[in-house]
């Protein structure tokens, strides 16, 4: 009797510091409000699962507790109980899964008019590159990083030149803009993150990876590496600093592009 209670106890308290706690998604600041709808139908799917499973137990601990006299019985296999599980156990991934899967769809589909910006992450700091008028991020490789090539771009690509070079760690965005970023790593395994955007992904070295995202309101968010990276992965932080487009284009024309660097300069002979 008194395991029953605490189960109970233990589903009412659990139930409680759901609605009650403090604790709660960050407000959103993107498009992907999908995202919430797809994690919130997880929650009630399993919120009701916790419930009911927990009740039935509490329910039979309570009816097949041991009584003087009273005798268990064998049931090796019971059809009918296991095809009702399977069939609801079906329906509840179903549930979780397709909001998934259609959200997922859009996050892969970058929309045309998307401008671009690459993120680099490196032990343990951000930087990122804009392409320039040409619209297209000049190639890249490890062996031409240095310190005067801190993102190793190649000196002989020209379509590399007029890129846009970000070295610090405050990424403006426009607002109302939909935005590929393009993710690389230097080194060893990242992940963006911008709580108030949903929007997260890995940077797998060797390889690129990618998200895309609409801001939706001005204001400062906090970008967070995700994934283990070495001793001080808790300081790679940056910033994301949402803007009106011509304050945008403002920030944009304070950094130099890589025709300007002395790196590239060499590549063409010029002093």
């Amino acid at each position: 009797m008194r395991v029953a209670v605490v189960i109970v106890l233990l589903v009412i308290g659990s139930v409680a510091f759901h609605f009650l706690s403090p604790w709660w998604m960050t407000p959103i600041a993107s498009n992907w409000g999908e995202l919430d709808n797809a994690l919130i139908i997880t929650f009630w799917v399993c919120g009701a699962v916790f419930i009911a499973l927990n009740l039935f137990l509490a329910y039979s601990v309570y009816k097949f507790r041991h009584r003087k006299g009273s005798k268990a019985t064998y049931e090796p296999e019971n059809d009918a109980l296991e095809g009702r599980l399977t069939f609801w156990t079906a329906i509840g991934i179903v549930i979780m899964l397709a909001p998934g899967l259609i959200a997922w769809n859009k996050y892969i589909t970058v929309p045309d008019d998307a401008i671009v910006v690459e993120a680099v992450g490196q032990q343990w700091q951000w930087s990122f590159r804009f392409p320039g008028e040409d619209g297209v991020l000049g190639a890249v490789a490890t062996e031409h990083i240095g310190p005067d090539n801190p993102f190793g771009l190649n000196p002989g690509d020209p379509w590399g030149t007029d890129d846009i070079l970000v070295a610090e760690g405050e990424l403006h965005l426009p607002l109302d803009q939909p935005v590929k970023i393009v993710l690389r790593s230097n080194d060893v395994l990242h992940n963006f993150y911008v709580p108030q955007f949903r929007a997260k992904m890995d940077l797998v070295p060797g390889t690129y990876t990618y998200i895309w995202l609409t801001p939706t309101r001005t204001g400062e968010f906090e970008i967070l590496c995700a994934e283990y990276c070495g001793r001080s992965h808790y300081n790679m932080r940056g910033l994301v600093v949402v803007d009106e487009m011509p304050a945008f284009e403002e920030w944009l024309s304070e950094f130099p592009r890589f025709g300007q660097s002395n790196v590239a300069a060499a590549a063409t002979g010029a002093p």
